[in-house]
């Protein structure tokens, strides 16, 4: 989820103080204390006190700066970078002692991809009754291709409001009300409906409010495009990161028949609100209609064309999968799976100082070093726990999540057979903090595992700080959990030791602000791994005690839950094949 810029990226700056070591290692718990956690059994025992000591700051930061050096291009998808970080990966693995994830004793698992490089118009032309707006690429709108093919065009398309552009029957809200939108371009407001707790889910966003949906909705009402409006609230990131994540490349699996429009479009809100007014409309009026169930889209009168020619690569990326199988006869089938997406954005536009290599040094070089060292904690116990681990590292994640859901489509384990999915995306290079983030809090009973080991640590876990930007649907845990997979994705937390009150607030900010998906996303001398390691140490600790629950205590959606349905079905589908 997250991207990174890099500025300096001399690796014999990154050296850590003798100081910080001690610092660690003071920080490091001298003794296992007993827990409450799901079941007597599953306490942090010393043996697994002592295992989590694997996840150090050396290897951590080692980790991350290779794998984000410049030498693997910002690894981009199906490009030579990233068979080359695949390559590495592979050689991690092995270095950790864990076997293939392949049946077939490969530790890949490759699939197909489509890129996508759209050459879009330098403007965007919209008229009405003799009058026009044009749209300046990249300062006003950006815009992607949504067909495989070598070109595209719009012609003399109606632009219609559409508000959310959300269909939700189970919420009573329809914002297409039945008209025909086939041709035509939806202009639609990003996020849904957050100013009623008991509609939708109030200031949380659901997948309903993802841009994602927003394009797959209009599909399904045959429209040639859509063009989201883009607000930084609304987003939850500013129109910089729309502009390096929808420029160049993009990856996609290949078509297969499903529903897609011409063009995957957005304006800013200036340029929004001029197209509004050329349609003899004012946006914050159209905005406020759309804050009711009875909106009916609104036709602008505005028609619009559009062509564009398309480089098509056709080729593949993989998943990179390693396994250390289970202790227990009857659970070492069952699986516990970390994920880390091992992707960036590749080359780019190139930023003020010239650079256009896209490191993701955040995002996500940090993720694949935690599980890595998580994999090397895991071998560190006495025995393996009774579940079998799988350490993921899914491919295209910053081109929409792809390579966990062709894993979600082609699982190597059946679903109903994965105890739980543990995803990291992104650390904490800010320090040591007295609390935790549970995306997703509140959904399954995985909350109990977690919950027990926060405690050992003497640490809250807080819900989503940020709940209108749906981070939950933004990253790899998202595609386990349709699944029907319980599924974990931890951020870091704001309220940092010795720091004032807002401090971690500011930090989070100014990542989004100036490094998420920018060539600054870089490794820094500055950044503190104390509480990166202590992030990763809860999250070993909860794979290990999940892997060792009983299977009555094993992870369950709770009722209600959105993802509770696919559970059922997936266990309903090996109590079939058992019989």
């Amino acid at each position: 989820m997250y991207t990174v810029s890099r500025p300096g990226r001399s690796l014999s700056a990154l050296i850590i103080s003798a100081a910080l070591l001690t610092t660690l290692a003071a920080c490091s718990p001298k003794e296992p204390k007993p827990v409450p956690t799901p079941e007597a059994a599953s306490p942090v025992s010393a043996e697994a006190q002592t295992a989590s000591a694997q996840i150090s700051a050396d290897y951590l930061r080692d980790q991350i700066a290779t794998f984000s050096a410049d030498e693997f291009e910002g690894r981009g998808p199906a490009t030579p970078a990233d068979t080359k970080a695949r390559q590495y990966l592979v050689e991690q693995l092995k270095q950790i002692g864990f076997e293939p994830g392949g049946s077939d004793g490969s530790y890949e698992q490759p699939f197909d991809v489509v890129g996508v490089t759209a050459q879009m118009p330098k403007q965007w032309s919209f008229k009405k009754e003799g009058k026009t707006a044009s749209f300046k690429w990249w300062d006003q709108y950006i815009a992607g291709s949504g067909v495989q093919s070598d070109k595209g065009a719009i012609k003399n398309a109606e632009v219609v409001f559409v508000g959310y552009g959300i269909q939700a029957p189970e919420f009573g809200w329809d914002d297409f009300k039945g008209q025909d939108l086939k041709g035509k371009v939806l202009l639609m407001l990003n996020n849904d409906p957050d100013w009623d707790p008991q509609l939708f889910a109030g200031d949380t966003r659901l997948y309903y409010g993802r841009w994602s949906y927003k394009y797959e909705s209009a599909a399904r009402q045959g429209a040639a495009g859509a063009i989201i409006v883009h607000t930084t609230p609304s987003a939850g990131y500013p129109f910089q990161v729309v502009q390096s994540s929808w420029t160049g490349e993009q990856v996609e699996l290949p078509a297969s028949g499903e529903p897609r429009i011409l063009v995957k479009g957005w304006l800013t809100e200036e340029a929004s609100r001029e197209l509004a007014k050329l349609g003899g409309q004012d946006l914050d009026q159209l905005i406020a209609a759309a804050k009711s169930k009875d909106f009916q889209p609104v036709p602008l009168g505005v028609t619009t064309s559009l062509e564009f020619k398309n480089k098509i690569n056709r080729s593949s990326t993989g998943n990179v999968y390693g396994v250390l199988k289970g202790s227990d006869p009857k659970l070492s089938d069952e699986y516990v799976i970390y994920t880390a997406h091992h992707d960036h954005l590749g080359v780019g536009e190139p930023n003020d100082a010239g650079d256009k290599i896209y490191n993701g040094a955040m995002d996500n070089a940090s993720g694949v070093a935690q599980i890595l060292a998580i994999g090397k904690a895991f071998k560190a116990l006495p025995q393996p726990p009774k579940r079998s681990v799988m350490l993921l590292f899914v491919a295209a994640e910053e081109q929409g999540l792809l390579g966990s859901k062709f894993y979600a489509e082609h699982p190597t384990v059946a679903p109903g057979k994965i105890a739980a999915n543990i995803n990291v995306d992104g650390g904490n290079i800010w320090g040591r903090a007295k609390d935790i983030v549970f995306i997703g809090k509140g959904k399954s009973t995985i909350d109990d595992y977690v919950n027990a080991i926060a405690k050992l640590q003497d640490r809250v876990v807080t819900a989503d700080q940020f709940p209108d930007r749906g981070f939950f649907y933004r990253s790899d845990q998202f595609n386990f959990a349709k699944i029907g997979v319980p599924a974990l994705y931890l951020d870091t937390g704001t309220d940092f030791i010795g720091k004032p009150a807002d401090w971690g607030k500011q930090q989070h900010a100014l990542y989004e602000e100036k490094h998420y998906h920018q060539p600054s996303d870089e490794i820094a001398a500055d950044w503190n791994y104390d509480g990166m390691i202590e992030d990763a140490q809860l999250l070993f600790h909860v794979g290990n005690n999940v892997a060792n629950a009983s299977p009555a205590d094993a992870p369950k959606w709770l009722p209600g839950d959105e993802f509770e349905a696919a559970r059922k079905a997936a266990q309903a589908e090996l109590a079939t094949q058992a019989e």
